[in-house]
């Protein structure tokens, strides 16, 4: 008999249900609105969606993932790192690729 991990199978099955949840389109719009005005860390994109009331708390992981998921595919990419004012933390700073920048020009 296999020994299963306490947590396991509940934790895959749990995850996957919630990432099929996720409205990701709209959080990869919301992500781009957010950077157009300029480079940001994910914890500020987190905290400026939920002040524009995008999401119900300022939680980075409303952002995070997301913002992995756009820079795998070209939208966004790491500019550089800095302190984090909210955790004291040395994180990532993330930007519109110049591509995603020159794609916008046209749709203002």
């Amino acid at each position: 008999m296999v020994e299963r991990v306490p947590g396991e199978y509940t934790t895959h099955e749990t995850r996957a249900e919630a990432n099929e949840r996720v409205p990701k389109k709209l959080r990869y719009k919301q992500i781009i609105e957010i950077l157009k005005d300029g480079p940001k860390t994910a914890k500020e994109i987190a905290v400026e969606m939920y002040r524009r009331g995008m999401t119900p708390t300022a939680e980075r992981n409303f952002s995070g993932p997301r913002l992995t998921e756009m820079s795998f595919s070209g939208v966004v990419e790491p500019v550089g790192r800095k302190k984090c004012q909210y955790t004291g933390h040395t994180v990532t700073v993330y930007d519109l690729t110049p591509i995603k920048k020159e794609q916008l020009k046209g749709d203002d």
